[in-house]
């Protein structure tokens, strides 16, 4: 298995591909620009091993401090609402916390920065 299958390399490919709602919001959480927290975008989060390989999420936007993770949905979600409730409930159960942002609602990103407020 190539090196571009482990989860690092998995999400430094995913750094490169943000898409434009995705650099907008992390242009106000990089930097402890946020309440001062400490935001990782594109950060593989493991949930299991299996015959030694991780089994894991990338989820857009994570907050260690506060289990916090953000997620910006484009279209593609409303085609994978099985995968992402699959998803949510496994990082729900290790204690994280799931906000879910649809991509239109970064038209108002001071919004989108209120909703995230609210959740930490």
């Amino acid at each position: 298995m190539g090196d571009n299958h482990t989860p690092i390399s998995r999400a430094r490919k995913l750094r490169k591909e943000l898409t434009d709602e995705e650099e907008l919001l992390w242009k106000y959480l990089r930097n402890r620009n946020f309440k001062g927290l400490k935001f990782l975008r594109q950060h593989p989060i493991v949930y299991d091993v299996i015959n030694n390989r991780p089994k894991y999420f990338i989820p857009d936007f994570y907050c260690a401090e506060k289990k916090l993770i953000v997620e910006i949905d484009g279209k593609i979600h409303d085609f994978q609402k099985d995968y992402d409730e699959n998803r949510d409930e496994i990082l729900t159960n290790m204690g994280m916390i799931i906000l879910r942002i649809k991509n239109d609602e970064m038209g108002a990103v001071s919004e989108v920065l209120r909703k995230i407020e609210k959740y930490i």
